[in-house]
């Protein structure tokens, strides 16, 4: 019995290993990508930096056949290919490969040979172009270089902050104090009420987006801050408002009835006793909603609008760089990963209360 107990555990804790490797694995793949070289990215994977066989450059390179045509056999060291074939590598039957860079006329022949190599050449300098919004010199691996325009993420970052903290710390606010009115407030049509909430929860959200832009444009609502905090309010409501119900309907009678007999209101019952008691709760849904706002681009497309560049928030600047930067993976990866950390440190630092405030009002007894 011990052993078949001892197996299953086994196989339950390497098939959840197995898992978290997968997962984790893109995630990895992006940060190492986002501090490469940009032409390391553009010629080799990510997991290059593991020890591996491959070509490398051995010694310098001298110079090509001269006087030699497009449409003509290139014969070197007793092979003979075509110009593309050379371009692309040519193996020479000794363990070592003959490359041909440049052009035509002016074109040098690199010698490469198998070696174990890893590589380490890291750089911040994706996050600086990314960051920064400076112009920058870019070297191709021709030896040309060429001046970019960097992208500046950093007003984008801090505008999604400004939108994120007030739409996540409003709906859990309004949702709390409608969940304390649910559970421990008797007045005429509660229970019909919260299942017109509960019933809420089964709404596209998309069907509401056009009514909503027509009146915020009515009141001058459209592009602003306050439009889009109003937006993630109500859409976030009926999912806090379930969850909160649920934990903070099943908080012990007892102590809720001693306050009630010493004296206190329904607010100072609310302020010092279910708020703090209801924090595992708090904390789920502050991850769920932060999560969804700081990761909404359909939301703040229609309410921000992409007119105004000064108000627009990170998904958005990123939507625009695939679009004009879509081959310029090593700067993708580097605002895609500037993305993620503001999540990351979220659900960190809020993951104890994470199971406990998913498990709220599940077991009753």
């Amino acid at each position: 019995m011990k052993n078949t107990k001892r197996r299953a555990i086994l196989v339950v804790n390497g098939v959840l290993l197995i898992i978290i490797v997968l997962w984790t694995i893109p995630t990895v793949g992006l940060l190492v990508s986002s501090v490469r070289d940009r032409n390391d990215i553009q010629t080799s994977g990510w997991w290059s930096i593991i020890p591996h066989q491959s070509w490398v450059a051995s010694g310098e390179p001298i110079a090509a056949p001269p006087d030699q045509t497009r449409d003509q056999p290139i014969t070197i060291n007793g092979v003979t290919a075509s110009y593309d074939e050379w371009r692309n590598g040519v193996n020479m039957g000794d363990g070592t490969r003959i490359v041909w860079v440049g052009n035509l006329r002016t074109g040098r022949l690199q010698l490469y040979t198998q070696q174990i190599s890893m590589n380490w050449n890291f750089t911040l300098d994706n996050y600086n172009q990314v960051l920064a919004g400076k112009a920058f010199e870019i070297q191709r691996a021709d030896g040309t270089s060429t001046t970019v325009q960097g992208d500046d993420l950093v007003g984008a970052f801090l505008n999604s902050l400004t939108v994120a903290i007030p739409s996540t710390i409003i709906p859990i606010l309004i949702a709390a104090f409608a969940a304390y009115g649910f559970a421990w407030m008797k007045f005429p049509g509660r229970r019909i009420i919260f299942i017109g909430v509960v019933a809420m929860l089964v709404v596209p959200l998309q069907i509401a987006l056009i009514p909503i832009l027509r009146d915020y444009v009515n009141l001058e609502l459209n592009g602003t801050f306050l439009g889009i905090w109003l937006a993630h309010t109500g859409f976030g409501l009926p999912l806090a408002t379930y969850l909160l119900y649920n934990y903070i309907s099943q908080l012990p009678r007892d102590i809720l009835e001693s306050a009630f007999i010493d004296g206190a209101s329904h607010f100072t019952i609310f302020q010092r006793l279910v708020l703090p008691l209801s924090v595992p709760a708090l904390a789920s849904f502050a991850i769920f909603q932060f999560l969804w706002v700081w990761n909404d681009y359909l939301v703040a497309l229609i309410f921000m609008g992409i007119t105004n560049r000064g108000n627009q928030v990170l998904t958005m600047r990123i939507a625009e760089m695939v679009g004009s930067r879509g081959q310029d993976w090593h700067l993708l990866t580097s605002a895609a990963f500037i993305s993620m950390i503001v999540p990351l440190v979220v659900f960190f630092a809020l993951q104890r209360y994470f199971v406990r405030g998913l498990m709220a009002g599940s077991v009753k007894g």
